[in-house]
């Protein structure tokens, strides 16, 4: 069952990664939360030479960059919490 869920978490993870295109969908909050979570993921692609981008190029500001760095930091956070 855990290894079923892991399995199927990872795979929609690394299906998952930032967009790299130019969409005319403007990214808030949530995007950038979305995005910040999947960041290193999305790196590490990129190191490999895949084609993902590492942030959405038209995003709403502020509201997107707040989201992004909250995801980024709940990455952080989740793994000093679990080595309890």
């Amino acid at each position: 069952m855990v290894l079923g869920l892991l399995m199927v978490m990872s795979i929609f993870i690394f299906s998952s990664c930032a967009p790299s295109g130019f969409t005319s969908h403007e990214y808030g909050f949530f995007g950038g939360f979305i995005h910040g979570v999947i960041f290193l993921l999305a790196l590490i692609g990129k190191l490999f030479g895949a084609d993902v981008g590492l942030y959405a190029a038209n995003n709403t500001g502020f509201t997107y960059w707040l989201g992004f760095i909250i995801g980024f930091l709940t990455l952080g956070a989740g793994g000093a919490a679990s080595r309890r």
